[in-house]
């Protein structure tokens, strides 16, 4: 194999799909970066098997072939190269040579032909979806995902299609983050948890700064057999191919968890409320459980939180509607919640001191469920 690549196009390619090799593997070959130059493209591939990442680059092939090069010695190899062209260059023994301008390395590689193989996943049927409306809502519902593995379906997140909605909720057993996007088409029905690794890894690649379109694809599998065979899902966008294992097994019926009745409705200036409640989380060390304290009356919400450090007591202006409340909650929660929300006033809406706040819109295009804590 012989090509030839600016050093930019490598660099930017290596970079993206080094983020699906594996930290830790007992299978050598998963350790590599797969470059495939046997047809008419440069592909640059990586997986561990339950996530993979294919990218095409822009070079000439001189010579068509096949090598599986070390990932991180061959990323930390063409980070400290030059900003210039790049040849790379294999033997029949996979011993490889990287010229860039006077600069020449070599390293010994391994047969491409052992890598293992990125699924296929047919496309048909896409879901089409902006770059900046999927690393948007990813952004505003990935921090509610579990880190429990002996629960692994919160450790993912429901992507559900319904004609042109798009719904995305997670949870942890604490809270409850739900979106909602109306798709420029309607897209094909489809209810599925994908991971959250997958879907931070995601989020990295993708531009949140342009219309492109990401189309995803999912494997049809019938709903007998959902538990049984394994399901993919692929997002094509750019040059490059995303594809993962989705997780099995049926996610919760958040819908039976939403109750629409409240005592207590406040509306609060968001920027004021998140500022505040950031401003408490100085008085807690890393590993404490201190609540914030909302002691929420007629035109008032006062926010209270002690601990060993000190304490913190502060009054904002609210509209109120209902019942007086006094209620608590872990403030990273909340902090996490209203970061996730780019409208000015948000409102909140309680039951009692012992049911989840909920902080939702008018148009329900979001709501995020909060447990309380005992104070």
């Amino acid at each position: 194999m012989k090509i030839v690549v600016s050093k930019s196009e490598l660099q930017k390619g290596v970079s993206t799909v080094s983020k699906a090799v594996p930290v830790r593997t007992t299978i050598p070959i998963l350790e590599c970066i797969k470059i495939d130059a046997s047809e008419k493209e440069i592909k640059l591939i990586a997986t561990d098997t339950q996530f993979g990442i294919e990218t095409v680059i822009d070079g000439t092939i001189e010579e068509r072939g096949i090598i599986a090069l070390n990932a991180r010695f061959f990323e930390s190899v063409v980070n400290k190269l030059k900003d210039s062209d790049v040849t790379i260059e294999t033997d029949e023994r996979y011993g490889t040579t990287i010229t860039c301008d006077n600069i020449k390395l070599q390293m010994n590689g391994q047969s491409g032909e052992e890598f293992t193989p990125l699924p296929i996943v047919p496309k048909k049927n896409p879901i089409e979806i902006s770059q900046m409306s999927l690393g948007k809502i990813i952004r505003q519902t990935i921090f509610s995902i579990s880190d429990n593995e002996e629960r692994k379906i919160m450790t993912g997140e429901q992507f559900k299609t319904e004609d042109d909605l798009l719904t995305v909720v997670s949870l942890d057993g604490h809270r409850i983050s739900i979106r909602k996007l109306r798709l420029a088409d309607p897209a094909p029905e489809n209810d599925v948890v994908i991971s959250g690794k997958t879907l931070k890894e995601i989020s990295k690649i993708i531009s949140d700064k342009t219309d492109e379109k990401v189309k995803i694809y999912i494997t049809d599998v019938p709903e007998e057999k959902k538990n049984e065979m394994t399901q993919y899902i692929s997002f094509d966008f750019d040059k490059t191919t995303v594809v993962a294992t989705l997780l099995p097994g049926n996610f919760f019926g958040v819908e039976h968890m939403i109750v629409d009745e409240y005592a207590t409705k406040v509306k609060v200036d968001k920027k004021s409320l998140l500022d505040c409640i950031d401003r408490s989380t100085l008085f807690v060390k890393e590993g404490d459980k201190k609540p914030i304290i909302m002691n929420i009356t007629d035109g008032n919400m006062e926010l209270m939180i002690s601990s060993m450090l000190g304490s913190m007591d502060e009054n904002l202006m609210i509209e109120k509607e209902g019942e007086d409340v006094k209620i608590a909650f872990n403030p990273k929660f909340f902090i996490d919640a209203l970061r996730a929300i780019d409208d000015d006033t948000v409102n909140l809406y309680f039951i009692n001191s012992k049911s989840p706040c909920s902080i939702k819109d008018d148009t329900g295009t979001y709501l995020y469920m909060i447990l309380p804590v005992n104070f």
